[in-house]
């Protein structure tokens, strides 16, 4: 198990990770959420004792990393796939690695068969591909067949099927017991891999719990409704049943209604009793992207000046949009909160969308 409490770092006056308690636990694969720039990476350093804290402790079955005897034998990990000597084959990589752990060489070739780089073992690394590259790297992380493991994009690199075999091998080791904990920006992937989810975002942690949970706290289910598109009447005559009766109706842009606030049978006897009849009716549930691109809009440090123009803008369903919670001192397990405001400022346009605008004025 992995647990941080109170894991803070900062490099001169830039905070990167502040005040974060969570706990890794075994059996489920654990995900790592969070914008570019969280504090993700300097996270998982830390865990690894590559960075030290500022404040705070992060250990590993109680342990710091220094504190374990033989690391390599209790804690794997991928964090750079292309940190590898150019000139060294596959095998002499893993072979050095072994060596230095006190690991016995047969597991280099067992390790090779099971990421499926036993045909290219004896080839200089330097010739890699980056999903072989990824391959390599999940090799060393299994080299010690620790029961910690911690990787940084798995995935990155490898092809449809590369994904589905690093997903189920992630899923076989913490069947087995172990923890596993991943950093991804695949969201979609991470719908398919992870039970458990830990958000952060500016350093903060905003999410600790299941995905399921997640995608509830984060997103608003809706009905989706559409009537016959010759008779703009019957959608007009629904949208005011439907508004009466309680329910909040938005417009999408291929003219269905989007409909929150009533149940799918009542949406249908509102329909039957105003005599409007519906070409489709469907729940929809917010997937993992649309409830994580909801939740950390507002932590995102890097963003396109095109994205407000283009419609781009992640924005909380009309009248669903929960207030922000006070920020608790210790946060617990399945605590939830937005990230923090970022005041009055961040709501102004951006400079470039002023410029634009002064010479839209002036043009016009």
């Amino acid at each position: 198990m992995i647990e941080a409490v109170g894991l803070t770092k900062r490099y001169g006056a830039k905070t990167a990770v502040q005040d974060l308690t969570f706990q890794v636990r075994p059996g489920a694969v654990t995900g790592f959420l969070g914008p570019n720039g969280s504090g993700k990476s300097t996270t998982m350093r830390m865990i690894l004792g590559l960075d030290r804290p500022t404040a705070g402790r992060v250990t590993i079955n109680g342990r710091t990393f220094q504190e374990l005897p033989n690391a390599p034998r209790h804690v794997g990990a991928l964090l750079d796939a292309r940190a590898v000597h150019g000139g060294r084959t596959a095998r002499s990589h893993l072979l050095a690695l072994a060596q230095l752990s006190g690991i016995p060489a047969r597991r280099v070739d067992e390790v090779l068969g099971v990421v499926g780089l036993q045909d290219v073992a004896r080839m200089r690394t330097k010739g890699f591909s980056l999903g072989m590259g990824q391959r390599l790297g999940i090799a060393a992380a299994l080299l010690g067949d620790p029961q910690v493991l911690l990787f940084d994009e798995p995935v990155n690199g490898l092809d449809p099927e590369g994904i589905l075999w690093v997903r189920n091998l992630m899923k076989a080791l913490a069947a087995e017991g172990r923890t596993v904990f991943v950093s991804s920006h695949l969201m979609s992937e991470m719908a398919l891999t992870a039970e458990h989810l830990i958000v952060i975002g500016r350093g903060r942690l905003l999410a600790d719990m299941s995905v399921r949970e997640f995608i509830a706290v984060n997103s608003a289910g809706f009905a989706r409704v559409r009537t016959p598109q010759d008779a703009p009447e019957q959608r007009d005559k629904l949208t005011a049943a439907l508004t009466e009766a309680g329910g909040y109706v938005m417009p999408e842009r291929d003219g269905a209604l989007r409909v929150t606030g009533l149940p799918l049978p009542r949406i249908s006897d509102l329909a039957h009793g105003a005599d409007v009849r519906l070409w489709e009716l469907s729940p929809h549930q917010a997937s993992l992207e649309e409830a994580y691109m909801r939740m950390t809009q507002a932590a995102v440090d890097y963003r396109s000046t095109e994205d407000e123009r283009a419609g781009l803008m992640q924005e909380p369903l009309p009248g669903t949009a929960p207030a922000e919670p006070a920020v608790p001192d210790v946060p617990v397990e399945g605590w939830y909160a937005p990230p923090p405001s970022a005041g009055r400022a961040a709501a102004e346009p951006s400079p470039g969308v002023l410029r634009l605008r002064d010479r839209r004025r002036a043009a016009g």
